[in-house]
């Protein structure tokens, strides 16, 4: 499907493909994303536990931030006066913002959503802030984000088909007026509609060929991983990406797991984001190409290999599991940060792989290794 003559510029190059997989260059203001990309998530202008320089190092091209915590603090306004969030954070690299849609939605009893806007009440302060499509905008412009996103209703599932029309009806308008919104940007910034409609196929596609003939930068699924089982996920990914177009970059919102992005990239998404590779490495869990291990398990206390000894990433070639596990026990700073990394890296690892077979077209015997290489799990344990 071809993007609508008169729609915005397309700074997404596609390089080439796989059977569905993808893959790409994305050219923002301040560098080039490659594309598939994971995103990692620094929530309030910060990775958590972890430098910008290792994130980069790691092979992360972009971040994300997140607009409903950084309008509340420091505010949008102190950031744009400061320079902007790549000079305010450091990075100095691509980031994309959320609208703050999601996390205003998750306040529940503390908003209330009208045709003109969403209020609702500061979880810092209490104060009364009302946040419209066109409000949304400007504190992402205000931030300087190379990527902005439109503001949506997100609902939880399971939930009544009436509820998620009516949200998807609602996103739609609003995506309508944050475009309008938009105009003003300069050029080579970037503005992604979001693709609503919950688990129902039909609204989906309703819903993407409508941001379609708006016109947009790019497109973005939302709405999943929010309760739904993987297979329902893959079902709607499958049922939306025919209804967008080939050469406008793909994001599928808040995802996920390794595996989670492995299928996804195999039906034709190009970006991800998501917290859990630092939210489970604070917690004492690290991701290698034998799935996930969990480092409190007594199984490491008395192990002197390293995680994978064939990883790129130092941390995870030399420390031995055994002062990881240490570390995780005793609470100490470190161990979170170390296991973030390794995350961050093993990641940034498998979507290099993953871009890697793609431009080769052995993208089916990537996947199929990786698939293979969980299904063994992790080495044996440790016997002295």
């Amino acid at each position: 499907m071809s993007s609508p003559a008169g729609d915005l510029p397309n700074h997404f190059d596609l390089l080439g493909t796989d059977g569905a997989a993808r893959t790409g260059r994305l050219t923002t203001p301040h560098g080039v994303v490659r594309t598939p990309a994971f995103m990692p998530v620094g929530t309030a202008g910060a990775m958590k536990g972890i430098h910008w320089r290792d994130v980069r190092e790691a092979g992360a091209d972009i971040v994300l931030g997140n607009t409903y915590h950084l309008m509340l603090r420091p505010t949008a306004e102190r950031i744009a006066a400061l320079g902007g969030l790549q000079r305010f954070t450091g990075w100095g690299g691509p980031m994309l913002t959320d609208s703050g849609g999601f996390q205003v939605m998750s306040l529940s009893g503390l908003r209330k959503v009208t045709e003109q806007a969403v209020t609702f009440r500061s979880h810092i302060d209490g104060a009364k802030i009302e946040l419209s499509p066109e409000r949304a905008i400007e504190v992402q412009r205000l931030l300087n984000s190379d990527i902005a996103m439109q503001l949506d209703e997100c609902v939880r599932l399971p939930a009544e088909r009436d509820d998620i029309e009516r949200a998807m009806r609602l996103s739609l308008r609003w995506a309508e007026r944050c475009r309008r919104a938009f105009e003003s940007a300069p050029a080579g910034y970037m503005l992604f509609g979001i693709v609503q409609g919950g688990d129902v196929p039909g609204l989906r596609v309703a819903s993407a060929e409508a941001l379609v003939d708006i016109g947009f930068h790019g497109y973005a699924i939302g709405g999943l991983a929010v309760g739904e089982p993987q297979a329902v996920m893959l079902e709607m990914i499958e049922a939306t990406v025919p209804a967008l177009p080939a050469d406008r970059p793909r994001y599928l919102m808040g995802v996920g797991t390794p595996d989670d992005l492995l299928e996804s990239v195999r039906r034709g998404i190009d970006m991800f984001d998501c917290v859990l590779p630092t939210r489970n490495g604070r917690h004492g869990v690290a991701y290698t190409r034998f799935g996930p291990v969990n480092l409190r398990n007594a199984r490491h206390a008395d192990d002197p290999r390293p995680l994978d000894e064939e990883s790129p990433w130092p941390p995870a070639c030399s420390y031995a599991r055994a002062y990881l596990h240490h570390l995780i026990k005793a609470g100490e700073a470190l161990g979170a940060t170390l296991l973030s990394e390794i995350n961050i890296a093993y990641f940034q690892q498998l979507m290099a792989g993953m871009r890697e077979a793609i431009g080769q077209g052995r993208f089916t015997e990537f996947y199929q290794r990786t698939k293979a290489d969980w299904a063994r799990g992790d080495i044996a344990p440790h016997t002295v």
